[in-house]
């Protein structure tokens, strides 16, 4: 991580210490490895001691208002748990996210990446409060992202001209197929790599890795971590950079839009039909 970054957690925690967490946790591309400042989120998890009383929720909301000046704020997003409230992944937890406060689950995938490589910034490690995600809960979940969130989104023509669609979109069916074929949580850069093995079209992967990873790292064809099933990241902006015209031409963002969208929707029935 670079100063920046390190300066926004510091004060993160140190505003959080009037509400006594139990532990605070990373996950994403924060804790696996693929991170990148200014673009990627700090996604975050808190668990805090008790019930989560008004003057709790009133002090967390003006935590996170006093961060707003930070040059990173608008990316950090954080849920809070309680100890008896971290079980069961439908239920839905108070979360910090795009500028507001709400409601919504911490899915299976975001609590296996904590099992799996979560970074501790105070506290507790993450398996002495989470229960463990089986293979199959994991599985199911991927496979409902797939079919009832992102596949109907592939028929909303105009959202694929946007580049947080196109990316998420690519990237998160790479990583749902890497992890119902194997059972792997891969970054998404490593999703970039997978793509053109996986019959993406090669343009439209090169254009992804252009603007993802303008340094030109990464591998085949061209080269962060988050959830699957970001598509409500992407409806509200995404990650930040995004939504720009790319770079080839007038014209570049209909046709990528028509390549993206004619390959997700049969692949991702397929990775469904295989897996459901």
């Amino acid at each position: 991580m670079t100063s920046r970054t390190d300066a926004l957690l510091d004060r993160f925690l140190a505003g959080l210490a009037a509400v006594e967490p139990v532990a605070v946790w990373a996950h994403g591309s924060l804790a696996g490895g693929d991170y990148q400042e200014g673009r990627s989120d700090l996604d975050l998890i808190a668990v805090l001691p008790g019930p989560l009383a008004p003057g709790t929720v009133w002090a967390l909301a003006r935590l996170h208002a006093r961060l707003r000046g930070e040059p990173l704020a608008p990316l950090l997003h954080c849920s809070y748990l309680t100890p008896r409230g971290t079980a069961g992944p439908e239920r839905r937890h108070l979360t910090w996210a795009h500028g507001e406060l709400f409601r919504r689950p911490v899915t299976p995938v975001t609590r296996r990446e904590l099992l799996d490589f979560g970074r501790v910034l105070h506290g507790e490690p993450p398996r002495a409060l989470l229960p463990p995600v089986s293979d199959g809960a994991l599985r199911d979940f991927v496979v409902r992202d797939q079919r009832d969130t992102w596949r109907p989104a592939v028929d909303v023509a105009h959202l694929w001209r946007r580049d947080v669609w196109v990316d998420l979109g690519l990237l998160t069916f790479a990583r749902a197929t890497a992890t119902l074929r194997d059972g792997r949580l891969i970054t998404k850069r490593q999703a970039l790599d997978d793509l053109p093995a996986l019959g993406a079209p090669p343009e439209v992967v090169a254009d992804v890795a252009r603007r993802r990873y303008p340094g030109g790292a990464g591998a085949a064809g061209a080269g962060e971590g988050g959830d699957a099933g970001d598509a409500a990241g992407a409806a509200e902006g995404g990650e930040a950079g995004e939504g720009g015209e790319g770079a080839g031409g007038a014209d570049w963002p209909a046709r990528r839009a028509e390549l993206t969208r004619a390959y997700l929707a049969p692949a991702i029935d397929d990775l469904v039909a295989a897996h459901a």
